[in-house]
């Protein structure tokens, strides 16, 4: 029979009790961890969110509770009368805080009953994720799961606690608010009031805290909500959460200077961890060329080298053809890989082959001097050159990538990751940051035969590249930047175009019309107009930045209720098909498939 806390008020927390509770009485209530009978006594692991301790249940201090423990199974709900007492010498457990020592029943209630879990909750197994996200109440029942949502909540509140010292205010901004596709894909609500009328769910507040920028808020950050209909990846969600800011009267290293001293103030509140500011910048041209990604990995050199100059009258055709048509041969040394076997070898050309590689050379240095197929293409000089060039020594392997810049930088970069796996260079202790600043503004999309905002249409371009809007737009650099933190993107921002005349230029430049434009942005247009202010802000994923502080592979793990690759949720079921009668209150018809 199940019983109730009446007069029975929980006093201590299980994982709060220490030697100095010793011989106090305590009520406690959890769930039960584990159950051991050892005939004439019963061991019960109560545990709760801030830990486990140890129940020693007796029939000689307490029959009735001693008969309850004998059915008890793990999961049930217990609350628990009794006296701290200190272990006996030699069963200390060491591995929980508790451990040294245990409490001795009184009495036992039991608050409810628990069938028997699909998985163990004691971490003491792997469990396939998709059994975890469809039984999430249990899932977040663990302790390291648990660990997880409390180091969210302290980083949310040491966000909150560090802006509001340096004079921000949190402002909410719409959840229902007006589509204005330039990205991914909106999440669209249908109105029952304004039929055939669609709201969207926001991408991000970028509009809303531009305006209030206009209105006068200058200092502005906001926890938000933010919905996005694109295809999954390990760190992407359809809906997440980001430390949105933005701030007025400010150029660009006001904002990473801000961010700077939040990210080192989370880290250090979090992790306990110092960091050294100012963190490095590299422009987007420099990251491309030395490291082939904007998300550069820094814990390791293996920088990227051009070696276009040094090849391009050798008689090895691929390099030399290849820049004759404007193309770039790039090469890394991986120091200490010059005794690769020739399987090893076909197996990282495969590899760039997959990624989309016409090939891989090589060239291996060693104590007999270059070993290679194609060394017999090149003179020594040539050699001696590439050599010199990516600092190689005996023992060192290079490989080499042509094909049009761009992509020779992109292809070697992901074989220059590749490597580092497999060399273990990624140091998990190390927390190499950087800034990527001076982006373009737009690139061209040839799927739509126009050009398109990099970053997003607000984003305000170099004072000094203003002119190339009309002539050259794929020169126009942009004021906007990325915080990057060992190879993963951790955020970024920009300065926004505050006038009128400038953001309607940029429209024109991404073939948006002037009819488009006031159909879709009347409302910032109209605003700008009014003195808007420079201002600029950035963006950081909560759901990344818990991710990284915890130790994670998949922001997931960081969501209490995320959803699956495929946008779904194995706990609810969600989406899900819904009644004819809703459908009809807010006019639509779901069209059957033939």
């Amino acid at each position: 029979m199940l019983e109730t806390l009446q007069n029975l008020k929980r006093t201590s927390m299980c994982g709060k009790l220490t030697i100095e509770n010793n011989g106090q009485e305590v009520t406690l209530t959890g769930w039960v961890n584990k159950r051991r009978d050892h005939g004439g006594l019963i061991f019960i692991d109560l545990r709760d969110r801030t830990g486990i301790i140890q129940v020693v249940v007796s029939p000689e201090l307490e029959k009735e509770a001693f008969y309850k423990a004998e059915t008890v199974r793990p999961e049930y709900v217990l609350a628990v009368r009794g006296v701290v007492g200190k272990r006996p010498e030699g069963t200390e457990n060491r591995e929980i805080a508790t451990g040294e020592i245990e409490v001795y029943a009184r009495e036992i209630r039991v608050l409810n009953y628990s069938i028997t879990p699909p998985f163990y909750l004691d971490g003491s197994a792997d469990v396939e994720e998709g059994l975890r996200l469809k039984y999430r109440y249990l899932d977040l029942r663990r302790p390291e799961m648990q660990r997880i949502i409390e180091l969210r909540y302290r980083t949310t509140k040491a966000i909150r606690d560090f802006l509001d010292r340096k004079g921000f205010w949190e402002v909410e901004t719409p959840i229902l608010t007006r589509s204005t596709p330039e990205g991914a894909r909106d999440y669209l609500v249908p109105s029952r009031i304004h039929k055939g009328e669609f709201y969207a769910l926001p991408q991000s507040p970028q509009l809303f805290k531009q305006i209030l920028m206009v209105s006068g808020i200058d200092k502005y950050f906001q926890i938000a909500r933010c919905f996005r209909d694109e295809d999954l990846r390990a760190d992407r969600q359809p809906e997440f959460t980001q430390i949105d800011l933005e701030m007025s009267f400010i150029e660009s290293e006001d904002v990473l200077e801000v961010m700077e001293q939040l990210v080192a103030y989370i880290f250090r509140e979090i992790l306990n961890v110092q960091l050294h500011t100012p963190f490095p910048r590299l422009s987007y041209a420099e990251a491309m060329e030395k490291y082939g990604t904007d998300r550069p990995d820094m814990r390791f050199a293996m920088e990227l080298k051009d070696i276009s100059d040094l090849v391009s009258n050798s008689r090895f055709k691929v390099f030399s053809e290849t820049i004759r048509k404007g193309g770039a041969v790039k090469g890394i040394n991986v120091a200490g890989c010059a005794n690769y076997t020739r399987r090893e070898l076909d197996d990282l050309t495969a590899l760039a082959t997959q990624l989309g590689a016409k090939g891989l050379a090589w060239m291996a240095v060693t104590a007999e001097g270059v070993r290679s197929p194609i060394a017999k293409f090149f003179s020594g000089d040539e050699i001696n050159s590439v050599i010199n060039c990516l600092e190689a020594r005996e023992g060192d392997l290079l490989l080499f990538v042509a094909d049009k810049k761009e992509a020779a930088c992109s292809l070697l970069g992901s074989i220059r990751l590749e490597m580092a796996r497999r060399l273990k260079l990624f140091d998990p202790e190390k927390l190499a940051f950087t800034w990527v600043v001076d982006f373009p503004l737009m690139e061209y999309d040839p799927d739509e035969r126009r050009y398109v905002a990099l970053h997003h249409p607000f984003t305000a371009p170099k004072e000094e590249d203003i002119s190339l809007l009309d002539e050259d737009p794929l020169k126009v650099r942009s004021r906007a930047y990325d915080l990057v933190l060992n190879g993963t993107e951790l955020g970024g921002g920009s300065i926004r175009i505050h006038r009128v005349d400038l953001q309607k230029k940029v429209f024109r430049a991404l073939g948006i019309s002037e009819e488009e434009a006031e159909e879709k942005f009347s409302f910032l247009l109209n605003a700008l107009e009014y003195g808007a202010p420079p201002h600029g802000g950035i963006a950081l994923g909560l759901d990344r930045l818990v991710m990284l502080l915890s130790g994670r592979n998949t922001i997931r793990d960081t969501i209490p209720f995320p959803k699956t690759q495929s946008a779904s949720c194995l706990m609810t079921g969600a989406p899900s098909r819904v009644s004819e009668e809703q459908l009809k209150e807010i006019h639509l018809k779901v069209r059957k498939e033939k």
